[in-house]
Parts: structure tokens; sequence; C-alpha cells
């Protein structure tokens, strides 16, 4: 049998005991999927998945305070004066590239 190394990491107990659900239901103990992601640095030279921030989406306006929904109107009116306007079918076209909406 290979020597082993102990490694010992702090995880949130809600997110240990969902993976845990999942790896149960695979088959696969924790610590080999632990071994599996370390090997997988190796291999891959790196983190073996991609590392970035969550996607922005646009928020709701209904979801604003009535101050913050003042504050972007102003936004809005201040484009206008200074003629940074689009036409409704870039937007739709932006909003479907971007956001799938």
């Amino acid at each position: 049998m290979a020597r082993t190394s102990n490694v010992f990491a702090r995880v949130e107990p809600e997110i240990k005991e969902q993976a845990e659900q999942v790896l149960d239901q695979l088959g696969i103990p924790m610590s080999n999927a632990v071994s599996m992601f370390l090997r997988q640095i190796v291999l891959q030279r790196g983190i073996p998945f991609e590392v970035k921030l969550p996607e922005r989406k646009p928020v709701a306006f209904g979801s604003l305070t009535k101050e913050q929904q003042d504050a972007e109107l102003e936004k809005g009116m201040a484009d206008i004066r200074a003629g940074r306007t689009h036409s409704a079918q870039s937007v739709m076209d932006e909003l479907k590239r971007d956001y799938g909406v």
C-alpha cells in the first residue's frame, strides 16, 4: 500500500454535508475525492476548473429602494441629455448575448 499523508481543511459544515451526500450517491469516499482533486491539480498544473467571478446579472428595478431608483433614473436622464443612447434593438441584442434574456 502506498504511503499517505494527512490533509486538514476547514470547510463550512453545510458544504461538507452537501458534498458528502453527492459523493455517497457516486460511491466515492471524501478522502478519494480530495485525492482526485489534488491529482488533477498536479496533472493540470493548476486548479482543474475555471475560477472566475460570478456572472453579473441585471438588477431588478423593483428590488431597489426609492432612493436607489431615483439615482438610477437620474443617471439615465443624464445619459439622455449627454446623447449616450442606444437603439432598443441593440439593447435587446446585448441582453440576449450577455444574459440569455
